[in-house]
């Protein structure tokens, strides 16, 4: 490979670290998506940990997070008792599992700590001390902006029977 596709690879292996670390995924599993989606063929471990630049403990335990999150997927190869990996190709596929990897219990704690807060404060007897009517409508709005993501990821979940096909037809009406 020549010099200037090895450093494209690197430039676009760091992009999708850092577009990780955004979602709140740890930069290596971006770095291992990218490295797996640039690969035309699956990868073993050995190899994803040459081309990540990470350690093979870190590469192990994100693989096993990205595999159970369907963003990639094990290969096996008859007679070779290495794992080998490849990356889910269907954006549609990986951005679901994102959302859906997202919207867990952790996910679902921060919603349920900021909606606790603002029933604590509607019922609270401050209402007369001015920060009340500050912190109220503080909590109000990342109350709603939660509400709305919540609503947002369970409507594209609703989605996967549609298909992606009807999914972008309907799109391209819409522009």
């Amino acid at each position: 490979m020549t010099e200037d596709l090895t450093q494209i690879k690197q430039n676009f292996i760091e992009g999708l670290s850092t577009i990780s670390q955004f979602w709140g995924f740890p930069k290596g599993m971006g770095a291992i998506f990218a490295v797996l989606y640039l690969s035309a063929n699956p990868l073993s471990l050995d190899e994803i940990v040459e081309q990540a630049g990470l350690t093979k403990g870190s590469i192990s335990t994100n693989v096993r997070a990205l595999s159970r999150m369907g963003l990639i997927h094990p290969v096996t190869r008859f007679g070779d008792r290495k794992d080998y990996y490849r990356a889910e190709t269907d954006f549609y596929t990986a951005i679901r599992s994102i959302l859906k990897e997202r919207q867990n219990s952790e996910f679902d704690r921060a919603i349920g700590s900021v909606k606790y807060t603002l029933q604590m404060l509607e019922a609270s007897n401050s209402k007369s001390n001015p920060e009340h009517a500050f912190l109220i409508d503080r909590v109000r709005t990342l109350n709603s902006f939660f509400i709305t993501l919540d609503t947002l990821f369970s409507a594209i979940a609703r989605l996967d029977h549609l298909g992606l096909n009807t999914i972008q037809a309907v799109l391209k009406i819409l522009k």
